[in-house]
């Protein structure tokens, strides 16, 4: 597969995306967890570590003396502290969190960058996306796939708009990262609603019924009885997703839907990592206290090797 045909293959997956009679397609965003370990600190701090770090990052730490994880650490915090006050408050810490835990994002916009960055300026235009994503596409009025591109096309570049925040149709790799997540910034929210409401609203009244939000989700295929998931959403629908009773979800409705506000596992993971190291007590953290306290931010051999010993104990 090129590159022009696995990007289209990202522009349909929310609109075509496939799945089996009997499965379930899932078009709610959730917030990740931030570690798939278990939060106790009185057994250790690897959940801390992943969360502040990302899991990946994390473990480059662990073969480092500790005087090499508190120097790495302290050029973190240097980048942490945006406003370059000379201390980190919760807010930057949670910024610093979400970030870490969508690196998988930016690398995957990183390894695509030079394919669109034609004249290496540093910037990704339309004009250059559309072209390499399309090309000669647009010139086969009956493409053999069935793919309306023009459509796509017309809808890319909206979402291209959206995410370009100045207007001028060419996108840093920030705005360029919020065109291919619109789900994970909150001014791309109102352009997923409506990607997902233009989907599944089969007869273009601008609202999803209970049998399109069923449709989207399960085709019947000659089976007359449903699954019991089925059955479920359709109470779902009705006791929930249709808040005003109407029989139908509007925009805001979907957007309750689709985009969740789950518990803030970053905020919360900020709150208690200033909570640990405020020595003292002034709501926010200078790079001493977070060196001070390094085995919590991140690890080391000693960190590691203590903790192979409770396990060795535990054994």
């Amino acid at each position: 597969m090129d590159l022009r045909q696995f990007l289209m293959c990202l522009s349909l997956c929310t609109a075509f995306a496939l799945s089996k009679p009997t499965e379930k397609k899932d078009r709610v965003h959730h917030e990740p967890q931030l570690s798939d370990k278990v939060h106790n600190d009185a057994q250790s701090f690897d959940y801390d570590h992943d969360a502040f770090l990302g899991a990946e990052e994390a473990k480059t730490f662990d073969q480092l003396t500790p005087e090499e994880s508190k120097e790495r650490l302290g050029m973190i915090v240097d980048k942490i502290d945006a406003d370059k006050d000379g201390f980190v408050t919760e807010g930057e810490l949670k910024s610093w969190i979400k970030h870490a835990q969508k690196k998988y994002i930016y690398d995957n916009v990183e390894n695509q960058w030079q394919e669109f960055d034609m004249n290496q300026d540093g910037l990704i235009s339309w004009d250059e996306y559309r072209n390499v994503t399309y090309g000669t596409y647009l010139d086969d009025p009956d493409p053999d796939d069935g793919f309306n591109y023009k459509q796509m096309m017309v809808r890319d570049e909206r979402r291209f708009k959206m995410a370009d925040k100045d207007g001028d149709l060419i996108a840093t790799k920030e705005e360029f990262t919020a065109f291919l997540h619109p789900e994970e910034y909150d001014y791309m929210k109102d352009i997923v609603v409506q990607e997902t409401m233009e989907d599944i609203d089969k007869n273009a009244d601008g609202f999803i019924d209970l049998e399109e939000y069923i449709g989207d989700m399960y085709s019947h295929d000659g089976n007359t009885d449903e699954p019991e998931w089925v059955k479920t959403e359709r109470e779902q629908f009705v006791e929930f997703r249709d808040k005003n009773r109407d029989g139908k979800m509007d925009k805001e409705e979907t957007k309750d839907w689709i985009l969740p506000s789950d518990y803030d596992h970053a905020e919360a993971e900020a709150r208690h990592l200033v909570y640990e190291s405020d020595q003292n007590k002034d709501g926010k953290l200078t790079k001493e206290e977070i060196v001070d306290k390094y085995d919590l931010f991140v690890g080391s051999q000693a960190t590691d090797f203590g903790e192979a010993l409770v396990r060795h104990d535990e054994f």
